[in-house]
């Protein structure tokens, strides 16, 4: 059994991840504070911005906005979701998050258990980094998640 220490990790000592939109801060990982069981995070979403779909094959996910209107396309379907409401996604339910409002959107969340690697948490199923989707095509539109490495967890 690991002894695991208290840690406080600040926002600023997160490096932003912009690769699915908006500004995820991964901040108690297992890299961060050694956890075992999930991890957390904020994500940052500015008005118009999104965070593209995308489904978790091993977690649940547990999504608290904290401010801001948000979007959340869950399996195609759309519901509001407005400050101080949390949201469970379960295993296997595609989502992806809008910010429909006119200021920054904040919104904690924390998925768990862990994936039985990091590059499997994640499957993409479309293309929300700009020079993926222009190296792409204008025609792409990705929904296929066989087509995600299984190596690395992008998009081939």
């Amino acid at each position: 059994m690991l002894n695991q220490r208290p840690r406080i990790v600040n926002l600023s000592e997160t490096e932003p991840n912009r690769r699915r939109g908006g500004d995820l801060r991964a901040m108690l990982t297992p890299a961060t504070v050694g956890s075992t069981s999930g991890f957390m995070g904020l994500a940052i979403v500015q008005p118009g911005e999104r965070i593209g779909e995308h489904y978790h094959p091993y977690s649940e996910e547990f999504v608290y906005v904290v401010s801001g209107a948000l979007e959340v396309d869950l399996d195609g379907d759309t519901y509001a979701l407005q400050p101080d409401q949390g949201l469970l996604i379960p295993i296997d339910v595609r989502h992806r998050f809008r910010n429909v409002g006119d200021v920054e959107a904040r919104m904690v969340f924390h998925l768990g258990p862990l994936a039985p690697r990091p590059s499997l948490g994640h499957v993409d199923t479309e293309i929300t980094d700009e020079a993926e989707l222009a190296a792409a095509g204008p025609h792409l539109t990705v929904h296929d998640p066989g087509r995600v490495s299984e190596r690395s967890g992008a998009i081939e």
